[in-house]
């Protein structure tokens, strides 16, 4: 049996799928389904048990027997909401509810994949997967950072499998439910089919207008690596999980524009409130990633939004 926590979202639903492709039906989703919107993510997979989230920790925190006849657990779910100020609540769910799986899987010798965040760099123009690179500029981050500080922690004594991956800016199928979280390509598609036109930021921190740089990665890519290490139990550790290659938000809109044939791109003034607490670049290094023995090729932006938008418009 495998569980994906978050297996209704956005990349957990993806992971199913994955597994379902590859032969894995006896898999457990536990996820939040309080926007119902969401079992649209997994109408399609096939799985063998859901469990709400607060059920699946009442079953945990009991001893039930579930969680020691897993194979492995893959824990994509968290509170990503980037703009949540309620810090409690994102610790409870982010630091503390990992905690409590990780150290549960570490007694029953079970694997344990869990998704970390590229937003633990905060603001930092270096991407390695080290204690100095690392400046958390929001809570998100912050309890990001802080349960990959525990396992770092742990690395030295665990008794089986444990890897956090941590994802750069994350694009694909089954974001929609996400709403202003989902990815900028996302929403640049929206944008044009709705106005004609794509709008980006003026200049910000020393870039020009659109220039602003992130690591897009499409959420198969993010997949794949999850798959890999499942395959490769003897590897543990913290790695990063972009495509290496940073690309501004102009060229991201022009990939737009050519998919559809049309649209123009609007510049609007920057937000004063995110001034303080935006990234205006990321660039994966994934020396770490490659050094393991990970040597899938990554979709080029052109080729992950012509993937991404030949699926998105036609679910249109």
């Amino acid at each position: 049996m495998i569980i994906v926590t978050g297996g209704a979202g956005f990349i957990g639903s993806n992971l199913v799928k994955a597994l379902n492709a590859s032969g894995h039906n006896d898999i457990v989703v536990v996820d939040d389904m309080t926007d119902g919107k969401k079992y649209q993510n997994i109408v399609d997979c096939v799985i063998e048990d859901y469990l709400d989230k607060d059920e699946f920790r009442r079953f945990i925190d009991s001893g039930c027997q579930l969680l020691q006849d897993a194979e492995i657990v893959f824990h994509q779910g968290a509170c990503s909401e980037t703009t949540v100020q309620d810090g409690r609540f994102m610790l409870e769910n982010n630091y503390s509810y990992s905690k409590l799986l990780f150290e549960l899987c570490q007694q029953n010798n079970i694997p344990f994949i869990y998704a970390s965040s590229a937003a633990v760099y905060g603001t930092a123009r270096d991407f390695a997967e080290q204690r100095q690179c690392e400046a958390p500029i929001n809570i998100y981050g912050y309890s990001k950072y802080l349960f990959d500080e525990y396992v770092r922690r742990r690395l030295k004594q665990l008794r089986c499998q444990t890897v956090g991956l941590r994802y750069f800016n994350v694009y694909g199928p089954n974001e929609q439910h996400k709403g202003q979280m989902a990815s900028v390509a996302y929403h640049l598609n929206r944008q044009l089919l709705e106005t004609g036109k794509i709008c980006l930021f003026e200049g910000s921190d020393g870039y020009t207008a659109g220039e602003q740089r992130r690591d897009f990665i499409h959420v198969d890519d993010v997949v794949a690596a999850n798959i890999w290490f499942m395959q490769h139990p003897d590897i543990s550790g913290i790695f990063n999980i972009g495509t290496g290659n940073s690309r501004s938000f102009n060229e991201l809109a022009k990939a737009v524009i050519a998919w559809h044939g049309r649209g123009t791109i609007e510049y609007i003034p920057f937000p004063d409130g995110l001034r303080q607490c935006y990234q205006s670049f990321t660039e994966a290094d994934i020396a770490a990633l490659r050094d393991a023995g990970y040597a899938h090729e990554f979709y080029t932006l052109e080729q992950g939004i012509n993937r991404y938008l030949d699926y998105l418009n036609s679910h249109a």
